[in-house]
């Protein structure tokens, strides 16, 4: 989505899960842990070697930064922290929920725990509910406007907000989602089937 919202020209190849690709030697070398998402990106420097990049978050922090500038890479420390705050929450307060869910409903539901997925809502509902709080105060992740925080966080909230559970009522969340949903590279990369 990162290179979407920055009008940047990429192409998409298809690797991972059902696709396969990731225990390719090609794409060992680049990747290491052999998972998704890797881009590689044209260098800097006329002759240096094309930039790769792998893990999500660094990911996006690397396009902000690079293309980003002032935009979804704030240039503030202070407001670039509150995007990053964010975006390390995806990872270390709700990444583990998000997961069991998302293996539980779409990924291997016929061996899904009910008291684990039971577990993870109640948990999910709790965090959720701190973003809608912070989002009563700001419109977005990091502040007034859309930055590179709210693309983690936008992408696990479209999952959750599609899993069959029973959600709390959380209106400012809701409105956030909805302020995502008007952006042409959140529904064209993020607003799709979860299988």
């Amino acid at each position: 989505m990162g290179g979407y919202e920055l009008g940047l020209a990429y192409e998409h190849i298809v690797v991972g899960g059902r696709f396969g690709g990731t225990d390719s030697a090609a794409y060992g070398a680049l990747n290491p842990n052999r998972l998704i998402p890797t881009i590689e990106d044209d260098p800097e420097t006329a002759g240096d070697p094309p930039v790769v990049i792998w893990e999500s978050n660094a990911i996006v922090r690397y396009l902000a930064a690079r293309y980003g500038a002032g935009g979804l890479w704030p240039t503030s420390p202070a407001a670039r922290s509150a995007a990053d705050r964010w975006m390390d929450w995806v990872h270390t307060t709700i990444g583990d929920g998000m997961r069991t869910l998302f293996w539980g409903f779409i990924r291997d539901p016929a061996n899904a725990n009910p008291e684990t997925m039971a577990k993870a809502t109640q948990q999910l509902a709790d965090c959720w509910a701190r973003l809608d709080a912070h989002l009563a105060q700001h419109a977005f992740c990091g502040g007034a406007s859309f930055t590179m925080g709210d693309i983690p966080v936008g992408c696990h909230v479209q999952r959750w907000l599609n899993f069959p559970i029973q959600r709390p009522a959380l209106p400012h969340l809701l409105a956030w989602h909805d302020r995502l949903a008007q952006r042409p590279g959140y529904r064209k990369h993020v607003m799709v089937r979860m299988e």
